[in-house]
């Protein structure tokens, strides 16, 4: 097999390995999502934000207050791999932190976020 033979044989592999899920999206039947659900995602939580210049930054110590940008009644943001999903607020539970969703972004709304 030389250099010329290997991208017609890949190329004609992967369309054909497409082809199938744009016809069952079109087809409106339900995807396979067993293969996605156990892939780890990281979840995190934002309080607030704060710009500061480096001289400030190179100024902190123990001990040193930073103030948000956010009001202190004011629900976390949470984010899941960078992406905005949902707002909360913390819960304690059995001595450990928590999140109670609030108001979970709808999916359009995180589609329209992405342009």
């Amino acid at each position: 097999m030389n250099d010329t033979e290997a991208p017609d044989t890949v190329a004609s592999a992967t369309p054909a390995q497409f082809a199938n899920l744009q016809a069952d999206a079109a087809s409106g039947t339900d995807l396979d999502l067993d293969v996605i659900l156990d892939v780890p995602v990281t979840l995190s939580l934002e309080v607030g934000r704060a710009r500061l210049p480096i001289r400030n930054l190179l100024q902190l110590n123990q001990g040193s207050v930073v103030e948000l940008e956010r009001g202190a009644g004011e629900s976390l943001d949470v984010f899941v791999n960078g992406t905005l999903i949902a707002h909360g607020e913390v819960v304690v539970i059995n001595d450990r932190f928590g999140v109670r969703l609030t108001d979970v972004v709808s999916p359009s709304e995180r589609i329209r976020r992405l342009r």
